[in-house]
């Protein structure tokens, strides 16, 4: 596993601390892991729909040109 090491701002960690003490994770650590988590998560989601609409919109213009 890797360490690393992060300044936040003082409201951004005041909401970290927030959601730790609300039950939603167990620690700050845990609340960063899976904010990464959902940052790569939705990354690759985006690019895979991109990779999509850029493959239909070439369908279509393909299906275009052969009618």
């Amino acid at each position: 596993m890797t360490t690393l090491t992060l300044e936040l701002p003082e409201a951004l960690s005041a909401e970290l601390d927030a959601a730790v003490e609300a039950g939603w994770f167990t620690s700050q650590a845990e609340a960063v892991r899976a904010a990464v988590r959902d940052l790569i998560s939705h990354r690759k989601l985006a690019l895979l729909e991109k990779q999509q609409l850029s493959d239909i919109d070439w369908a279509l213009k393909t299906a275009a040109k052969q009618a």
